[in-house]
């Protein structure tokens, strides 16, 4: 098992990408931490690892209010002693034609996906750099590379997301700790399930696999970032879209 014994720590975990995450990672022998913004969702998933015979705890938490993420951090530590990996998976959309996006909507995805991803690390960081120690791998995307009409939000967000990526990774690479993003392209998920057929239709045509990815895909990407395999990679975007980028 490649993360036996190891603790981790994933935010927006209580459903799609995240909770994929989580229950690869239990099953590669790791004990979980599930942050989400809803209590019951970070709870089924986190009685599913326990299933696996792996240990979990499921919390609710606001990743953009710094006092929440501390206490979270806190409450982690008094469970299971350290945490050795964080994966920074919350994120939302809002999406609108930049002339009818309102300052809240732009407000509220830059604060969750960008702001989330800050306080966390900066909680957890200082926990790896004490243990000298670390893997950290942010959840970003395609949109953050090539942009989309109607999610300048979410493009700005995700962009950022890389920046901060490789900004964390030069500052706390002597410490031992690897920062590193994953980008996925259009994955099924409860999110994308929600848009028009013509719209999927189009994409598919862009994609040169010809097909949409899962959430195990982007879940398989992490797992190699998190574990040993990748000890010698940091500051680096691994896109996961089937070829829609290159």
């Amino acid at each position: 098992m490649r993360l036996k014994d190891k603790v981790v720590l994933i935010t927006g975990a209580g459903r799609g990408i995240g909770r994929e995450i989580a229950l690869l990672f239990a099953q590669e022998g790791a004990d979980i931490a599930i942050c989400d913004v809803n209590l019951e969702s970070a709870e089924i998933t986190a009685k599913d690892i326990e299933a696996l015979g792996k240990k979990a705890i499921g919390l609710k938490v606001d990743v953009t209010n710094s006092a929440q993420v501390e206490e979270m951090v806190n409450k982690i530590l008094d469970k299971f002693g350290k945490i050795d990996i964080l994966v920074n998976n919350a994120g939302i959309t809002r999406d609108g034609l930049l002339l009818r996006m309102s300052e809240s909507d732009w407000d509220l995805v830059l604060n969750v996906n960008l702001k989330g991803t800050f306080n966390v690390t900066k909680s957890v960081s200082k926990v790896m750099i004490k243990q000298r120690q670390g893997k950290i791998v942010n959840i970003a995307s395609i949109i953050g590379l090539i942009g989309n009409i109607g999610q300048a939000n979410y493009a700005a967000s995700k962009a950022g997301i890389i920046g901060f990526t490789k900004s964390t990774a030069k500052e706390l690479a002597l410490r031992n700790i690897c920062v590193n993003a994953v980008a996925p392209g259009f994955i099924q998920t409860d999110m994308t399930a929600k848009l028009p057929e013509d719209i999927k239709e189009k994409m598919l045509k862009n994609i040169p696999l010809g097909k949409f990815g899962t959430a195990q895909d982007v879940a398989k990407t992490c797992l190699f970032l998190a574990g040993g395999d990748s000890d010698y990679i940091t500051g680096q975007v691994i896109v996961v879209d089937g070829g829609m980028v290159m």
